[in-house]
């Protein structure tokens, strides 16, 4: 089983502290839906950085689905992060966790694609052990991380082209980063969650067993997708 490092590359990018600040004062309840956001200018003032900071700060957040700007208006909260989302990662790595969610939709969807026409007997058991141990995981209260890795990493060698797993590997810092987010609000929400979860992994595994390309693909792009809006938005799946 491949173990995974969480912490990114250190080199701390300007916007993507501000975007992890605000973050966290969303999260936090500092706004609530509906409020608006102090404008630009106010920003630059309260963080101390410049407007084109600010800028692509909440754009990132109007890109998550978190706030929407208004033309005149101003910019304002649309919904909330998870309350525990800024005790699950450093502030200023959010907007790079959020971030590989972007590219692993197009990354791994593929890899599931060609996963179900090339697998091998082999490499479609060590999927299913990945999956296994990562539902016992779950189920004991443990990091699922490592197993959650493991699952995906499977599929992207069982894809038999091994330029995928390269790739995986070189963001996995990232990837890593975002399954401990995702996996952490997991463990604190219901059981229902950590199922639905679960039966996403299962959906991607039988769709690769039965050859069938596009369902595995889909599988796997909504399984990403669902675990982003997890970990964007208080209200999913509690």
């Amino acid at each position: 089983m491949t173990v995974i490092e969480t912490a990114p590359p250190k080199r701390e990018r300007l916007a993507d502290t501000l975007y992890g600040r605000l973050m966290q004062q969303l999260a936090s309840g500092l706004y609530s839906e509906g409020d608006k956001l102090p404008t630009e200018k106010e920003l630059c003032t309260l963080f101390d950085v410049s407007r084109p900071v600010v800028r692509e700060a909440l754009m990132r957040l109007q890109a998550d689905g978190l706030v929407v700007a208004r033309q005149g208006a101003g910019t304002f909260v649309k919904k909330r992060p998870p309350r525990r989302l800024a005790d699950l990662a450093p502030t200023a790595e959010l907007a790079g966790f959020l971030r590989s969610f972007e590219i692993r939709m197009g990354l791994e969807g593929q890899c599931a694609k060609l996963a179900a026409n090339r697998r091998t007997e082999a490499q479609l058991d060590e999927i299913a052990t990945s999956l296994t141990l990562m539902g016992e995981a779950i189920e004991s209260g443990d990091p699922a991380r490592d197993h959650d890795f493991a699952f995906h990493r499977a599929v992207a060698s069982a894809s038999g082209n091994e330029l995928f797993v390269i790739v995986l590997d070189t963001i996995a810092p990232f990837v890593g980063g975002s399954m401990t987010l995702a996996l952490g609000l997991t463990r604190e929400g219901s059981p229902e969650r950590s199922a639905r979860v679960l039966d996403e992994h299962a959906r991607i595994y039988e769709a690769i067993a039965q050859g069938d390309g596009d369902g595995a693909e889909l599988a796997m792009r909504y399984h990403i997708d669902q675990a982003r809006r997890r970990v964007t938005d208080r209200r999913r799946d509690p």
